[in-house]
């Protein structure tokens, strides 16, 4: 792939603010929505802040060598809730989430610091392109279903009787926010393949922004014609904001991080907590260590350099590990890296880490933005999910190219991608207790035996 902007590249500060607003935006939807997801009083803008934060630190470790975001982990999402449930006050939770975070992280540190004795000589063995290239496409597989998901749902929502509970629902009709999702797409995929100059290097922002003003339009014509199937964009984000009358907090509002509720919560910390805590999080960064490995590989093939060697594994590893404790400190979230951020680098062929640097910058300062915190959160989920059908299709597609030159007509690599392949799309997991070993590293586990298995079959004729 040639790109237009090499890693090191300098990119004039104009066009530089507009790419780093789109990395903000392909990877700002899904930082925010892992503390809605857990609850329990967790702020939005501090996970932004935190992933920010994070990502500096993952460059600094990195020697401005990845260019890759870390955002909020959704591998950690049950471990999060395990820390919230054995608690005994919400305070100790966030005393909770915190130190599993930096448990968590403690075991990167670990991992880089045997890789730094040994090298990473090992892991090309251990997973060679026949394994590493369908493990990658499954990245990118395994997320289909939630951008199908997103594509067919609208923002505005409603509350209903759902099988004898209450819950929120989307009143939108599913196609018309189908209807939507491809309005974004269609803009994404027409200015990445026919715009010029700018327009090809961001069109990620004409996408969502295309599929925005659409769902405006509709959600008028809805309001005004009392059908609720029009109605895609929730509007309670803004309105929120002036609630109690127009003020400074209206616009700006410094997030309410994770570290400011543990002095009262240390008191209800007893060492079974720390226990709970510990077993609910440090098995899950070894699972989340096979798709570290796999997303740089994955990067490393966008890019044509191989970062497991230079900057070496070892510091992708502590920029990762410690990046998410610091995340987590300030907005509750482990961070990792985002397979949208990858995606957003290889359509637009922009790999300069500066644009990674100065979206961390502006994750900063947005997350003390209301306003834009509000408008990100009206982004209804259909818009994203056109959007995520080319990102997350770029990341299956960039795992496919990696299998190029393998030769499967022999039986030893065709058993090994075919066992990867369904065993990711299959959706199979592995649970033991508070684990769960996610799709993506049972499908690189079973491919590593299945290689190791068959490794010295004999040649075909």
């Amino acid at each position: 792939m040639k790109l237009i902007y090499q890693v090191e590249d300098k990119i004039p500060f104009g066009p530089l603010v507009v790419f780093a607003l789109q990395q903000l935006l392909a990877i700002m939807t899904a930082t925010l929505v892992v503390p809605i997801i857990i609850g329990h009083g967790m702020d939005s803008a501090a996970a932004l802040f935190g992933a920010g934060v994070g990502t500096l630190i993952y460059v600094l470790f990195t020697a401005k060598r990845s260019p890759v975001f870390l955002g909020s982990s959704f591998a950690f999402l049950g471990s999060m809730s395990s820390a919230f449930a054995g608690a005994a006050s919400a305070e100790a939770g966030f005393v909770g989430i915190i130190i599993g975070a930096f448990l968590a992280g403690l075991v990167y540190v670990l991992i880089a610091l045997i890789v730094k004795l040994v090298g990473v000589k090992w892991i090309d063995k251990l997973m060679p392109a026949v394994v590493v290239g369908p493990t990658v496409a499954i990245i990118g597989l395994s997320l289909a279903g939630n951008a199908i998901g997103d594509l067919t749902t609208g923002g505005f929502k409603v509350e209903q009787l759902v099988e004898g509970q209450t819950q929120y629902v989307s009143t939108a009709n599913p196609l018309v926010a189908v209807l939507c999702g491809l309005v974004a797409l269609f803009v994404t995929m027409l200015c990445s393949t026919f715009g010029k100059k700018t327009v090809k290097l961001i069109p990620f922002i004409f996408g969502i922004l295309a599929g925005y003003v659409v769902c405006v339009i509709l959600t008028l014509i809805g309001d005004a014609a009392g059908m609720e199937q029009l109605k895609l964009i929730s509007f309670d984000s803004f309105k929120a904001l002036t609630e109690n009358g127009v003020s400074l907090s209206t616009f700006f509002r410094v997030p309410d991080f994770s570290f400011l509720k543990i002095g009262e919560g240390m008191k209800y910390v007893d060492s079974s907590y720390l226990a709970t805590v510990a077993v609910a999080y440090m098995p899950v960064a070894f699972v989340v260590f096979a798709e570290h490995i796999a997303d740089h590989k994955n990067i490393s093939s966008i890019i044509e350099r191989n970062l497991l060697e230079d900057p070496g594994l070892h510091r992708t590893l502590l920029g990762d590990g410690v990046g998410s404790m610091v995340g987590a400190f300030f907005g509750g979230c482990p961070n990792t890296t985002y397979g949208e951020s990858i995606g957003c680098v290889a359509i637009t062929k922009n790999a300069s880490v500066y644009t990674i640097i100065a979206a961390s910058v502006g994750a900063i300062l947005i997350s003390f933005f209301s306003p834009f915190i509000a408008f990100v959160n009206s982004i209804p989920p259909c818009v994203m999910g056109g959007i995520c059908m080319a990102l997350y299709g770029f990341i299956a597609v960039s795992g496919l190219k990696m299998v190029q030159g393998v030769d499967l007509n022999k039986n030893k690599n065709l058993f090994v991608v075919s066992v990867i392949l369904i065993a990711g799309i299959g959706g199979l997991t592995l649970s033991f207790g508070k684990v769960t070993v996610t799709e993506v590293a049972c499908a690189l586990i079973l491919g590593i035996i299945t290689n190791i298995m068959l490794k010295n079959a004999p040649e075909e004729e």
